[in-house]
């Protein structure tokens, strides 16, 4: 196990940035320090909401931080521009990897270990001097038709470690990029001076923004799939295909509701009660960001809702069906029973039966059973079942 997570550790850097990481690999073989780099995505230092350098790693970036604080400090000072922050991102560290940044910034045992195995769900955990949140970010899968295999969101995980003057954020899965969001915040350093609240609010904020986009996608796939099962051109092959089509939506809804719905207490707590890691500030943006979550909250329950009475109607338009086939069918079989019924009648060979000698009885007992099956397929066309 442990050669499969340092091969691991070894090609990501190629295989995420198509090329050689920018940050000094080096491990002491000592069980993770702050240099164990391949994971990092992204690593700096600002101080006064502007960003000092480029490329450093955890380890520098740390010590950078502390060689300008006074001896004993343990988080800045209040307001804007009160103190400095390390923001470190990374993107599915192993735990050799994270257990040295760990370390050095103090960070809680269980937290670290949800941090490293992700599957997560949505949650907030205070741990002495620093808060645990989890996302998940919710991506939603472009396709040409939905079908019964159709994957329709994909879903990923941003873990944040915050605390008075550092941000860590851990990213699993493929979507949720955190680097235009880096970008967006450097060119605002008036709020970037806010610190580390600051950044977990833009996160919290783009993770909600990306839950609007995905609803309203879903919302139009919703759509579609209803036009065409209450569509009077839906033929019968077409209802069991519409029925699995529905499901899988319905799975994929439900996917989406396990993301949303536990992230409405976190958002409250950061938005109501007050934290001394979230700047009062930030906290009035955090409202912003709960109020639009309880709206994509009910967006998605509405989903679920109306997929339910979909797929109800669906199966009573396969049943409504099912019925109609059989009304024919019965009604044909009424009508074949008499021809059958005067052909076995006759069929018997007995010497003495009326007709047998009669020249026009032949054409009688077809005149006869063509008159009742047109009386009979007359009834059965007026009452609908033919």
């Amino acid at each position: 196990m442990s050669m499969i997570r340092d091969l691991r550790a070894a090609v990501r850097p190629a295989l995420r940035r198509g090329g050689r990481s920018p940050y000094p690999y080096a491990h002491d073989g000592s069980g993770g320090d702050a240099t164990a780099t391949s994971a990092v995505v992204d690593c700096a230092v600002y101080r006064d909401g502007r960003r000092e350098s480029r490329h450093v790693t955890p380890a520098e970036a740390l010590r950078s931080l502390r060689s300008r604080e006074p001896r004993g400090r343990q988080e800045p000072q209040d307001g804007p521009g009160g103190g400095a922050f390390v923001w470190i991102g990374l993107h599915e560290p192993t735990e050799r990897e994270f257990s040295g940044i760990a370390r050095e910034f103090g960070l809680h045992p269980l937290a670290v270990e949800d941090a490293v195995h992700a599957h997560q769900r949505p949650k907030l955990e205070r741990y002495d001097d620093s808060l645990f949140t989890v996302f998940k970010t919710i991506h939603y899968v472009e396709h040409a038709e939905l079908t019964d295999s159709s994957e329709v969101v994909e879903t990923g995980e941003v873990m944040c470690f915050t605390g008075p003057d550092y941000i860590i954020t851990v990213r699993h899965g493929g979507q949720g990029s955190l680097r235009t969001l880096r970008h967006r915040l450097e060119d605002d350093p008036g709020l970037l001076a806010k610190g580390p609240s600051a950044v977990l609010h833009a996160i919290a904020d783009q993770v909600v923004d990306g839950y609007l986009a995905v609803a309203d996608a879903v919302q139009e796939d919703i759509d579609e799939v209803e036009i065409q099962v209450f569509s009077e051109s839906a033929g019968k092959g077409r209802r069991g295909r519409d029925a699995g089509r529905i499901y899988q939506l319905k799975r994929e809804v439900l996917e989406f509701k396990r993301a949303v719905s536990p992230l409405l207490r976190p958002m409250q707590l950061l938005s109501e009660r007050p934290m001394r890691l979230v700047d009062p500030d930030i906290q009035k943006y955090f409202r912003d960001v709960a109020d639009h979550l309880t709206r994509v909250n009910e967006q998605v329950l509405s989903f679920d809702d109306l997929l339910n009475s979909i797929l109800q109607a669906n199966l009573a338009q396969a049943t409504v069906a099912q019925n109609e086939d059989m009304r024919k069918i019965t009604s044909w079989a009424a009508i074949f029973a008499v021809p059958t019924m005067i052909a076995g009648i006759y069929g018997m060979n007995f010497e003495y039966m009326p007709e047998l000698q009669w020249r026009y009885g032949y054409p009688a007992v077809m005149t006869v059973i063509a008159g009742i099956c047109y009386t009979i397929h007359r009834g059965f066309r007026r009452n609908g079942w033919l």
